[in-house]
């Protein structure tokens, strides 16, 4: 279940980690975990690259490849892990809610400095788009990524009303 939700959140390597240690510490199995955290290449923005320079035949090839190997090498850890009895003690866990995160140092000042750098060349882009006016037809592809991405949306919205439920 691991990668199919990491393929609707997309929530990209920096904040896998600490919702998979979210996941961990709820009862995820370590193999669920491991392949939440392998989930980075399949995910919608990569399928629709892949996609977009492959054709959809062979961008959902080289998905379902993706998506066998991180289950196979998950479970292959897990067990691995587990006949070597050093799989983590899910009872040492501490919530990431629970510990210090953001402090004013030099990384707070780089992001900063990144944001900026990135509105700017995100106006540029923007400006440079402003004067091509072509009409772009619905191809199957764009109708397959605007269905996988509405998808998501669900995915998303489901959980928060979930979340919403069970408080």
């Amino acid at each position: 279940m691991g990668p199919v939700a990491a393929f609707f959140t997309f929530i990209g390597s920096m904040g896998n980690i600490p919702l998979a240690a979210v996941l961990y510490g709820q009862g995820v199995a370590f193999a669920g975990v491991m392949a939440f955290i392998f989930s980075d290449m399949v995910v919608l923005p990569v399928l629709r690259i892949n996609a977009k320079y492959y054709g959809w035949k062979m961008a959902l090839f080289i998905l379902m490849m993706l998506f066998i190997c991180l289950v196979i090498t998950s479970l292959l850890l897990h067990y691995g892990f587990q006949l070597f009895d050093v799989l983590p003690n899910p009872e040492n866990w501490s919530s990431p809610a629970e510990q210090d995160h953001f402090k004013l140092n030099y990384n707070f000042f780089l992001n900063i400095g990144f944001l900026l750098i990135s509105s700017y060349l995100f106006y540029n882009w923007k400006q440079s788009q402003s004067g091509h006016h072509h009409r772009t037809s619905l191809s199957l592809g764009k109708v397959v990524m605007n269905t996988l991405v509405a998808l998501s949306g669900i995915w998303l919205v489901g959980g928060v009303i979930v979340k919403l439920l069970m408080n």
